[in-house]
């Protein structure tokens, strides 16, 4: 059992707090056929230290603890990873989180590039990421009220603390994604095939029951030919349906 890196710093009336869909990804890359899946992918002679990015980091729990697990995950010691979101308190909380669990392997040479705040992948480079980490905004609930993020993202002018009403608009951010909770998602799997290495690149994307997640396999296996989606991951049963899902993403070469 690895250990979670500790989030103790993080206030939480703001940030999406660690539960079990965090736990679930974890659980889901340190698996002794995933973990098998990334060493075959990347622990190659001579083949460069990963790049890996997680968009929608929070509180960077998943990103730390895939930085500071890399030899035993990716078969190096010494990855790259990046992150970004949308809620520039969680960038400041995922940075520190990232750093701590870092520093505290000491055989761990692996690297924090940024956390930074934006939309998704749009600051991302075509081709340049290796492992892709989206636990998205996930339940069909209203998206919040965009227009009012220049205000809510930032301590307001003059004050030292945010109010209920920052809190409640950033946290939504977390966790409301629309129709079917699939509008965040859907955005996100258009940059997908954009983003990830042409040659290695693999994305885990967790789902829940209600984003149907049988249908959203079969259309990234419909993106063009050697695409392939498979659950890798699955938590908490309701009415035979597996709540929780994580999904891998990877292209075959033909």
């Amino acid at each position: 059992m690895l250990p979670t890196p500790s989030t103790s710093h993080v206030c939480f009336d703001r940030v999406y707090e660690p539960a079990e869909d965090s736990f679930l990804l974890l659980d889901t890359l340190s698996s002794t056929s995933e973990a098998a899946f990334l060493l075959e992918r990347f622990a190659k002679a001579q083949s460069a230290p990963p790049l890996v990015l997680e968009v929608g980091v929070g509180s960077g729990v998943v990103l730390a603890f895939a930085a500071a697990n890399a030899g035993r995950i990716f078969g190096h010691q010494d990855v790259l990873t990046l992150g970004t979101d949308i809620n520039s308190f969680a960038c400041k909380a995922a940075a520190q989180t990232i750093r701590t669990a870092i520093t505290e392997h000491e055989q761990n040479t692996s690297i924090s590039l940024d956390v930074v705040n934006g939309d998704l992948a749009s600051c991302i480079l075509p081709n340049s990421v290796d492992v892709f980490i989206f636990n998205p905004p996930y339940v069909p609930a209203e998206l919040p009220d965009f227009a009012r993020h220049g205000d809510y993202n930032g301590l307001p002018d003059g004050q030292k603390k945010t109010t209920f009403e920052q809190d409640s608009y950033l946290l939504e951010l977390s966790y409301a994604g629309g129709e079917d909770g699939m509008v965040v998602m859907n955005r996100m799997l258009e940059q997908i095939p954009e983003i990830l290495d042409a040659g290695r690149g693999v994305a885990y994307v967790l789902l829940c029951a209600q984003n149907k997640p049988e249908e959203v396999k079969q259309r990234i296996r419909e993106w063009s030919p050697g695409w392939r989606a498979e659950t890798v991951g699955s938590s908490g049963k309701q009415a035979g349906w597996e709540k929780l899902q994580v999904v891998r993403i990877w292209k075959e070469e033909a």
